[in-house]
């Protein structure tokens, strides 16, 4: 059987596609790589071949079609349960700032986009982002503070929920966002995972610019 495929956006820009990408670096799981510079003429037509939603990313596993990060992640807990906590209390907790994550914050996505290449110090500070981000804070902290005693992430070892806020550590980083010790600790550990360190490097190598996600030049 061939290796599943994972069709991803680039990786300067593309939040969603990193936490689906994430998580089967993280497994360990083979899986071929197919990304498509996004915003570009025939980028839509190319990523319907593979996507139903015609977008990033979409996992292709044989006759299997998954779009949406969460779903992605949701399939991969299916044969991989440790993708989410074994506590019951703790994996709910997990599944639901990973939902909220999926459906909220959405001032710090207008107005602090994924850019791995740039650093935008002091940008993208509206009374709403900082809300957010206050929220996003209060929730690392609870989670290290209750569940994460075994490990530097947010339920001690390495979850779904982890590759859900991948993006936001790197809109830190970009961003130069202040936060509460926990929160850089946990930032710090993020950014060492040799998965993460990959997908900068990559991110970093890529020379296509989307004008919407440079708002800062």
């Amino acid at each position: 059987m061939s290796a599943p495929l994972l069709v991803i956006g680039n990786k300067n820009y593309s939040s969603w596609s990193l936490r689906a990408w994430l998580a089967m670096k993280a497994l360990e799981l083979p899986f071929e790589e197919r990304r498509i510079a996004l915003y570009v003429t025939g980028a839509k037509e190319e990523i319907l071949r593979d996507s139903p939603s015609g977008k990033v990313p979409c996992l292709v596993d044989g006759a299997v079609r998954v779009w949406e990060s969460l779903a992605i992640l949701e399939y991969l807990a299916e044969t991989h349960p440790q993708l989410w906590p074994a506590a019951p209390a703790a994996r709910a907790v997990a599944r639901s700032i990973s939902a909220e994550m999926h459906a909220g914050f959405a001032q710090l996505r207008q107005h602090m986009s994924m850019n791995v290449r740039k650093r935008y110090p002091g940008k993208g500070r509206t009374p709403e982002v900082l809300q957010e981000i206050g929220r996003i804070a209060a929730l690392w902290s609870e989670c290290r503070a209750r569940f994460g005693g075994s490990g530097p992430y947010l339920f001690g070892r390495f979850s779904a929920a982890d590759c859900m806020y991948a993006p936001v550590v790197l809109r830190f980083r970009t961003y130069e966002v202040d936060s509460p010790a926990d929160c850089r600790a946990y930032c710090e550990a993020m950014l060492a995972l040799p998965a993460m360190r990959e997908w900068i490097a990559a991110a970093e190598a890529e020379r296509e610019v989307i004008e919407k996600f440079e708002p800062y030049g």
